[in-house]
Order: C-alpha cells, then sequence, then structure tokens
C-alpha cells in the first residue's frame, strides 16, 4: 500500500509543532551543485575512540579535501566537526555523483581531492573498477548493520540509505483534479504529461538508481522501453537527485521522482504543507550513500582518519540536525525518528539487485540515453 503523507497530517498526528577547481577555507557558502567552501584550521577537541597514530600521521598531513554528493548543509556540517575533532583543515565541493566520476576519471589517479562523501554507491563502484579509490577497511566497520551496506574490497564504505518514490505537490493535483501516482505504472499514464520532474541520468546518482529500479522490475527491454515511455510525461531531468523535490512546494514541480527524505526536508524544514510522500506500492528501491578515498590522494592518512570518522555517531548523527533524513547503516547511530512518523518505511522495500546494479549500471546509462535519442534541452547540466 501507498504511503502519502503531508506535513499537516503528520502535524495533527504528533501535536507537534516542529527542523574541484579552486577549494576555499571561508566557512562554506550556499547554493547548487559546484559549490566550494571549507572550514577552518580548530583546536582538536578529543580524540577518544580512535587510533592515536593515525590521528597523529593525519595531523601531521595537516589538511583534508572532501568532495561532498549529499546535501550542502550535511557537507559543511561533516567537515566543521572533523576539523573541530583533530585540528586538520577541511575544504569542500559539492557536484553530483556523475560529475565526481567523471572528474576522478579524468584525473585518473592524481586527484585533486582526498575523499568523496555521500551519493549512491553505485558511482563508488564504477570509480572503483577503474581502481581510482583507495582501499581501506576502517576498524568502525564493525558497527555497519548489513554486509550488503559496505564494498567487499575495502573500496568504500555505506553511510546511509534513502528510499526512493514520489513526491507530490497535493494542491496542484487537487486543482487539476488528478490521484496522485501509488506505483511505477502510474507515472505512465497520459494525465501526467508535462508534470513530472526527473534527474539526469549522466550527472545524478539517484537516476542512476531509477535506471535500475526499473529495469529490475520490468526486466531490460521492458525497463528501457518503460523510461522511453515515460519520458513523454517528462518536464524536466534536473543535474542533481534533489532538484525535483526542491521545486515541488513552490508548484513549479508537481510530481518529483526523487528521495522521500528530500521530501521531508521540504516539509519539515522548509514548512511546505502541501507536499505528499509516495512509497511506491510494489516496494521501494534505495540507495546505500557511501564515503571513500581517491587512491593517490595528497593527504592519505587524513583520508583514512574521515572514513574512521563517517561511521561513527558523531558524524552522522549530524544529518538529521541539518535537515538530512536519511536512514543510518550503524548500529549506534540515532534515526530520523521524524521521517518514520511521517510514514517513510525502511521495510517497505523491494527484492534489489546491488550485484547487477553496480555492474551494468554504466551499460544501461548509455542504452537509456540512446534510446532517447541522446537527450534534449530537459536534460540539465547547471
Amino acid at each position: 500500500m501507498s504511503k502519502t503523507l503531508s506535513r499537516r497530517d503528520f502535524l495533527a498526528a504528533s501535536g507537534v509543532l516542529a527542523g574541484l577547481g579552486l577549494y576555499g577555507c571561508s566557512g562554506g557558502g550556499t547554493g547548487g551543485g559546484g559549490e566550494t567552501g571549507g572550514t577552518e584550521d580548530g583546536q582538536s577537541a578529543g580524540v577518544e575512540g580512535y587510533d592515536p597514530d593515525l590521528v597523529a600521521a593525519a595531523q601531521a598531513e595537516g589538511e583534508l579535501v572532501v568532495i561532498g554528493t549529499c546535501e550542502e548543509p550535511y557537507i559543511i556540517a561533516a567537515c566543521d566537526k572533523f576539523t573541530e575533532l583533530f585540528g586538520i583543515k577541511t575544504s569542500w565541493q559539492r557536484l553530483g555523483g556523475g560529475e565526481v566520476l567523471a572528474k576522478a576519471q579524468e584525473e585518473n589517479g592524481n586527484p585533486s581531492a582526498d575523499v568523496w562523501f555521500g551519493g549512491g554507491c553505485t558511482s563508488y563502484v564504477q570509480a572503483a573498477n577503474d581502481n581510482l579509490l583507495m582501499k581501506y577497511s576502517p576498524a568502525n566497520l564493525s558497527h555497519i548493520t548489513n554486509s550488503n551496506f559496505t564494498s567487499t574490497d575495502g573500496t568504500w564504505v555505506g553511510i546511509y540509505t534513502g528510499i526512493l518514490g514520489f513526491l507530490t505537490n497535493m494542491e496542484e493535483l487537487e486543482a487539476k483534479g488528478i490521484d496522485a501516482p501509488a506505483d511505477w505504472p502510474d507515472l505512465l499514464d497520459p494525465k501526467y504529461m508535462g508534470l513530472i520532474w526527473s534527474s539526469n541520468y549522466n550527472t545524478a546518482s539517484t537516476a542512476e538508481l531509477i535506471l535500475n529500479t526499473v529495469i529490475q522490475k520490468y526486466g531490460h527491454d521492458e525497463g528501457i522501453q518503460y523510461l522511453v515511455d515515460l519520458d513523454k510525461n517528462i518536464a524536466q531531468y534536473t543535474k542533481s537527485g534533489g532538484g525535483p523535490s526542491k521545486s515541488i512546494g513552490i508548484g513549479e514541480c508537481t510530481i518529483g521522482i526523487n528521495f522521500l527524505h528530500d521530501g521531508v526536508y521540504q516539509i519539515v524544514d522548509n514548512g511546505y504543507d502541501n507536499i505528499g510522500l509516495v512509497s511506491p506500492s510494489s516496494g521501494a528501491s534505495y540507495e546505500v550513500g557511501a564515503s571513500a578515498g581517491f587512491e593517490g590522494c595528497a593527504h592519505p592518512n587524513a583520508a583514512k582518519l574521515w572514513l574512521e570518522y563517517v561511521l561513527t555517531p558523531t558524524c552522522v548523527d549530524q544529518a538529521q540536525e541539518v535537515g538530512s533524513y536519511q536512514f543510518l547503516v550503524i548500529d549506534n547511530g540515532k534515526q530520523p525518528q521524524v521521517a518514520l512518523d511521517m510514514g517513510v518505511d525502511p521495510t517497505n522495500v523491494m527484492d534489489f539487485d546491488f550485484a547487477d546494479m553496480m555492474a551494468n549500471t554504466a551499460r544501461y546509462k548509455e542504452e537509456v540515453m540512446a534510446a532517447l535519442g541522446g537527450g534534449d534541452e530537459r536534460f540539465k547540466t547547471e
């Protein structure tokens, strides 16, 4: 059964009135993809629980450069806390998952960043297959709750899961006299023509998950055909996976194929009580958001220390404090209760084949873009 719940419904039910180019070190900025910013040198506030030799080696390097693919406030919070803990200057840039992969492939073992933070693991697997990620198995891997949530070769670690579904502007649907989609087949209905936003297969790891979800639900040939048919109803393919969610509340987008935690953010933090959250009735797919160090990076010990840090509550519990409501994959993390209370169910998931996704995504992207004639002006890259 699909789940559709607005902020108004949630508040009524709970009774609560609820929240690289050049790298800078200026404390961070705001904006969309490709932003740069950073944190200033800090004083170590304590490193209990970390290998002192690794901490000392990382502090001797004195710097860490991060590319983030999750939302910018989370990147900033994670970098700020890392600097606070270890006194290591930390700079950052935000790019989409596909952009990070393309940049890493272009740099080919001479990376301009040390670590990658957030975004779907599919892009990480492609980078690992190209020998672009360092191999390191953090001690804190012992807290991972499922073997699917980390790599088998030590190239990346999982930090969260995100449930893929549909966001709707309920006021727009009501005004048009049409119901919200309940499952993937509904999105092909001609009544939704020009009302759906998705994301660009070439720039967003979210779009990679959409592609694999459809292929696994329908089969290869039928899945590609489904996406060709869906294209008739798509108004825009945004550069980043979270792009549709940012236009739902204002009514620019009526239906967005998006992670449900992005909708929770728009409801809770931005106050849009006109947004519905729909978990596909046949079972949702999900991404595993990851982190990794780049092979050949300038600060390898700081990168290893980062990978220990991202598997601690100190890092990941900050997510919900800055509007990121993904479900955590470590056993000592604090799950986002607000997302659970809104009906986002991490157990309502399909039997998803991660091995197939990891092995074939690059080919699937080429195939769907060829089937769509290479794309058009709806495929945004900025």
